[in-house]
């Protein structure tokens, strides 16, 4: 169905309306306690808008990717949190501010049948708060898009997890033995999500053979790579930090290459600068950070060269 082109303006009651867009970790935390202390008690309209209808915190998106988590109990859902804590939420992903007239432009959502749930709308704001996070970075690297899983999104992580599921299924019901490669998985980037997804894919790895896959050897045919710019793994971390955590992969079986970039992602695995190819079923890109490409067109707000909202101390933006 074509994207629906009528703009609803959503109208605000005679309270001040604060608006946060971006329900993660910390929208969400701030809309609850400005519900609780400005909703709730009639001295503020608090709205949320978000594109997903539900919460998952995203650093335990490794564990869904992973399948080592029940994402139905870790979910919240927002029009639930609205309901408890004082504020309304919106659903809707933000595409558009107008800051003379202070609506910012919700798209229509559609339903799997290409249905539409809810229309375009502007939501007028007398303060908004734009808290929609960050995506990853491929910083232009061939084959990224194509041949790579991000893992910003559940909806990522799950088809990761289902990739990853298939692949050993395909493997056990072929004929002859698992290929040399077949089941690899490369992770590209050794921040947190990607040495922490190592680490849970060991665990999986371990319980494939348990849940009856026994043509599959998980320590001869399940191989986990972990690839590293960076001198270190975590380099964000203290040094000790990071070696006492390099000791605790490599006694998993992780292959850790640091000192390496990586300059193309192939259907079939990945090229490093050095010249090695590195085999692989599943490539996971987790290298980096950028804004979100709409904060780029938020009516002339000022963004750095990663796309993200340049802001004062105040957080307040530069422009605005």
């Amino acid at each position: 169905m074509a994207a629906s082109t009528r703009t609803i303006i959503v109208p605000k009651s005679d309270l001040h309306h604060i608006v946060v867009v971006g329900g993660g970790a910390g929208g969400l935390e701030l809309v609850t306690t400005l519900g609780n202390k400005l909703g709730r008690k009639g001295k503020a309209e608090v709205t949320l808008a978000d594109r997903s209808r539900t919460h998952i915190w995203k650093p335990l998106l490794h564990e869904i990717a992973a399948g080592s988590m029940d994402v139905d109990q870790h979910e919240l859902e927002y029009m639930a949190q609205g309901h408890w804590h004082g504020f309304r939420f919106r659903y809707g992903e933000m595409i558009g501010l107008d800051r003379a007239k202070k609506h910012v432009i919700l798209d229509a959502t559609y339903d799997d049948e290409g249905r539409e749930i809810t229309p375009r709308r502007a939501l007028v704001y007398d303060t908004l708060v734009i808290a929609i996070g960050s995506v990853s970075n491929d910083f232009g690297t061939p084959g990224v898009k194509e041949h790579a899983i991000m893992l910003d999104t559940p909806e990522q992580a799950e088809r990761f997890n289902r990739r990853l599921l298939n692949a050993c299924v395909r493997a056990q019901a072929q004929e002859g033995p698992v290929r040399p490669g077949q089941l690899h998985v490369t992770i590209i980037g050794a921040g947190a999500t990607g040495t922490e997804l190592s680490a849970e894919l060991h665990r999986t790895a371990r319980g494939i053979a348990a849940f009856g896959l026994d043509k599959i050897d998980p320590e001869k045919d399940i191989k986990i790579t972990l690839v590293e710019a960076a001198s270190r793994i975590v380099p964000a971390l203290p040094e000790r930090i990071s070696q006492a955590t390099a000791e605790i992969l490599t006694k998993l079986d992780v292959d850790i290459r640091t000192n390496s970039r990586v300059t193309r992602v192939r259907a079939d695995g990945v090229e490093l600068q050095s010249g090695d190819f590195i085999p692989s079923e599943l490539v996971v890109w987790a290298a980096g950070v950028k804004g979100p490409s709409v904060l780029a067109e938020l009516d002339g707000l000022e963004v750095s060269r990663y796309g993200t909202l340049v802001v004062k101390p105040t957080l307040q933006t530069t422009r605005d």
